[in-house]
C-alpha cells in the first residue's frame, strides 16, 4: 500500500540531492581559491584530508573487522592516487587560475576512467565513447589555450586535468579492489592514509605568516563539508539509484562552479571557458549514453 508514496517521495529526493550535491562540490573550487593563497597546495589539502576522515572515521571504527592488515596494501595506494595527489593538483590549480578552471577539469574524471579501463583492464570502450574522448580532449585544448585577464592558464588547466586523470585510475582501483567494503568506512580509510601521505610535505610548507580566519573556514567548510559530508551523501546516492545515475552529478559541479567563483569572487566566464566545458559535458554526456 505504501510503495507508491515511497517511489514518488525518493524520485523527489534524487534531483533535489543530486543538485545539492553538485553545489556542495562546485563549492569546493570556490573554497579552494579563497584558501589557498594563505596556506599553500600542501597545507590546505593536509587540512582538507584530516577532516574529511574525521567525519567519516565513526563509519571504518563499526567496520573495522573488515579491514584486516592486508586490505591496506591497496588501500593506502589507493588514497594516494584518489585523493593526496588529485587534491593537490586541484589546489594548485585554483592558486594560479579562477575556480571555473579546475571544476570544469574535474568532468574529465568519467573520460578518464573510461580510457584507463579500456588501456589496462581491458574493458570495451566502443566507437561512441571514443569519439566523446576525442571531443573531450579537444575542450581541454580550448581550455588550456584560453586566456582570463591577460594572463595564460594552461599549467592550471593541466594541473586540472592530470588530477582527473588520477581520479580516473582511482575509480579502475576502487572498483578492483574495494569491492565488498562500507564504501563510507573505505573512504574513511582511504582519506586517513592519503592525510599520512601528504603529512611530511605539510609540515615542511606550512605557513610561516598567520594565517586568516577566513581562510580557515574556507578550509574548514572544504573538508569538513565538501569532502567527509559529501562523501556520506554521494554513497547513499549510489546505494539508492546506482553508481550510474549517481554520477551525473559530474554534469553540475562545473556548472555551480563557475557561478559561484562569478558570484562571489568576481571571476570572469570566458567564451573560451564557455565553449571548453560544452565540449567536455557534451562529451561526457556522449560516453555515458547507454
Amino acid at each position: 500500500m505504501n510503495a507508491v508514496p515511497q517511489v514518488a517521495e525518493r524520485d523527489w529526493r534524487t534531483p533535489l540531492e543530486l543538485t545539492l550535491l553538485g553545489a556542495i562540490w562546485g563549492c569546493s573550487f570556490l573554497f579552494m581559491r579563497v584558501a589557498v593563497p594563505s596556506f599553500g597546495p600542501f597545507a590546505l589539502v593536509e587540512v582538507r584530508l584530516v577532516l574529511g576522515a574525521l567525519v567519516l572515521m565513526p563509519f571504518l571504527w563499526r567496520a573495522r573487522a573488515l579491514f584486516p592488515p592486508r586490505r591496506w596494501l591497496w588501500l593506502a595506494p589507493i588514497g594516494l592516487i584518489n585523493s593526496a595527489l588529485p587534491f593537490v593538483l586541484f589546489a594548485y590549480s585554483a592558486e594560479q587560475a579562477p575556480a571555473a578552471i579546475g571544476a570544469i577539469c574535474n568532468a574529465m574524471t568519467v573520460l578518464f576512467a573510461a580510457l584507463i579501463a579500456f588501456l589496462f583492464f581491458g574493458e570495451k570502450i566502443g566507437v561512441r565513447r571514443a569519439s566523446a574522448l576525442l571531443v573531450g580532449f579537444a575542450g581541454v585544448v580550448v581550455l588550456a589555450t584560453a586566456k582570463v585577464s591577460g594572463l595564460s592558464i594552461g599549467m592550471a588547466v593541466l594541473a586540472g586535468a592530470a588530477a582527473s586523470l588520477l581520479y580516473g585510475l582511482g575509480v579502475n582501483l576502487v572498483k578492483r579492489h574495494m569491492t565488498g567494503l562500507p564504501s563510507a568506512a573505505a573512504a574513511a580509510a582511504t582519506l586517513g592514509c592519503a592525510s599520512l601521505w601528504m603529512l611530511p610535505m605539510a609540515v615542511t610548507h606550512w605557513p610561516q605568516a598567520a594565517i586568516p580566519g577566513k581562510a580557515w573556514g574556507a578550509a574548514i567548510a572544504l573538508g569538513v563539508a565538501c569532502t567527509g559530508l559529501a562523501f556520506l551523501m554521494f554513497y547513499r546516492l549510489i546505494g539508492r539509484i546506482g553508481p550510474s545515475r549517481a554520477s551525473t552529478v559530474t554534469y553540475l559541479i562545473p556548472l555551480f562552479g563557475a557561478a559561484f567563483a562569478w558570484l562571489f569572487l568576481g571571476e570572469p566566464v570566458t567564451l573560451q571557458m564557455l565553449i571548453a566545458g560544452a565540449l567536455i559535458l557534451g562529451s561526457v554526456a556522449v560516453s555515458q549514453k547507454g
